[in-house]
C-alpha cells in the first residue's frame, strides 16, 4: 500500500529491551503485564537507567511493595536480573520506551482487530523525516499511528507539524496520533493541533480523553484502557469511510430519527453540544484550511 503512494518504505531495528522474535508465549505473558498503565510507567523508568536501578528509582508513582513487584515481574519475564542491594538491571539496552510501545500496540492490534502490521517503517517520501512508528492495513484501508511514549508537556509543537507533514505524504485513510499518559491531551495537545490545522472543525470528543480532529485524524490517550481507547477511535474513522445508512438521509430531512420525537432530538443534539469541552488555542494559527487524509 506504500508503494502504491509512491513511497520507499524500509524497516529499522526496533529499540527494545527484549528480543523482537520472542516465542508467542512469552510475547503473550509481557503483553499481559504492558496492558497496565503502572507497568508501562515503571518499565519506561527502569530502561532510563541502564545500569541499575532499586525499585522505587523506577517510577514515583508506586509504593515500594508494588514497585517490587513489578521488579519481580520483570525478572520472571526474562527481562531483568537481580543485583546485590536489592537493585536489579534490565538485560538488554533500549533507549527509550517508545519501540515497546510500539511492539505492543502493533500486537494487539493484530490480534483484537485482525489488521496487517508493520512497525519502524522509513517511509522514504522526499523532505519527511522520521519513522512511521506503525502503520496498519484494515478492510482495504491504510492506518497510521504516531506514538508517544512521553507525557504531554514533553511533546512540542514542532513533533505535531512533523506528524502531520508524514499525513499529507502518506495520505492513510485514518490517522492517530497515540499518547501513552492518563493526562488530559485538551490542555496542550490539542491546542497544538488546532494551530497547526488552522480554522475549521472543534476537536470532537468520542470517548474520554480520546478526540476527533477530523473525521479521519485521532488523537488517543490512555485513561483508563489505551487499547480499547485506539480500537474506539480506529472504529470511528472506518466509520467516517462508509457510506450513509439507508434513510439517514430522509431521517435527517425530517428530523426524525428512530422514534425520536423532532423536539427531543434537536433537545438532545444541543445538550450534547454545549457539553463539548472548548479548546483554547494558544500561539497563531495559519490559515488555510483544515487537513485531510482521505485518498
Amino acid at each position: 500500500m506504500l508503494r502504491r503512494r509512491g513511497l520507499s518504505p524500509r524497516p529499522t531495528p526496533l529499540d527494545l529491551p527484549f528480543p523482537d522474535d520472542l516465542p508467542e508465549a512469552e510475547a503473550a505473558r509481557l503483553a499481559g503485564r504492558l496492558s497496565h498503565y503502572a507497568f508501562r510507567l515503571f518499565l519506561r523508568g527502569a530502561i532510563l537507567r541502564p545500569h541499575g536501578f532499586a525499585p522505587r528509582q523506577a517510577t514515583r508513582y508506586l509504593g515500594l511493595a508494588q514497585a517490587t513487584r513489578m521488579a519481580e515481574d520483570l525478572v520472571k519475564l526474562g527481562l531483568a536480573e537481580r543485583l546485590c542491594g536489592g537493585r536489579f538491571r534490565l538485560l538488554r539496552r533500549a533507549r527509550s520506551f517508545g519501540g515497546t510501545l510500539e511492539w505492543y500496540l502493533g500486537r494487539e492490534l493484530s490480534r483484537r482487530l485482525g489488521l496487517e502490521v508493520a512497525l519502524g517503517l522509513r517511509s522514504g517520501a522526499a523532505g519527511v523525516g522520521g519513522d512511521l512508528d506503525v502503520v496498519a492495513a484494515a478492510e482495504g484501508k491504510l492506518l497510521y499511528l504516531e506514538v508517544k511514549s512521553s507525557p504531554p508537556k514533553h511533546i512540542e509543537r514542532a513533533e505535531v507539524a512533523a506528524f502531520l507533514r508524514r499525513v499529507r505524504a502518506l495520505r492513510p485513510d485514518v490517522a492517530l496520533f497515540v499518547v501513552d499518559t492518563a493526562l488530559r491531551l485538551s490542555d496542550k495537545v490539542l491546542p497544538m493541533f488546532a494551530a497547526e490545522l488552522g480554522p475549521g472543525e472543534r476537536p470532537r470528543r468520542v470517548v474520554r480523553e480520546t478526540w476527533a480532529l477530523t473525521p479521519h485524524l485521532y488523537a488517543v490517550n490512555a485513561r483508563q484502557d489505551l487499547i480499547e481507547n485506539l480500537c474506539r477511535a480506529i472504529a470511528e474513522g472506518l466509520k467516517a469511510l462508509s457510506p450513509s445508512p439507508p434513510g439517514a438521509g430522509a431521517e435527517a430531512a425530517s428530523g426524525t430519527g428512530r422514534g425520536v420525537g423532532t423536539r427531543r432530538h434537536r433537545s438532545g443534539a444541543r445538550r450534547r453540544a454545549e457539553a463539548r469541552p472548548r479548546v483554547r488555542l494558544r500561539g497563531p494559527r495559519p490559515a488555510g484550511s483544515k487537513l485531510s487524509v482521505r485518498r
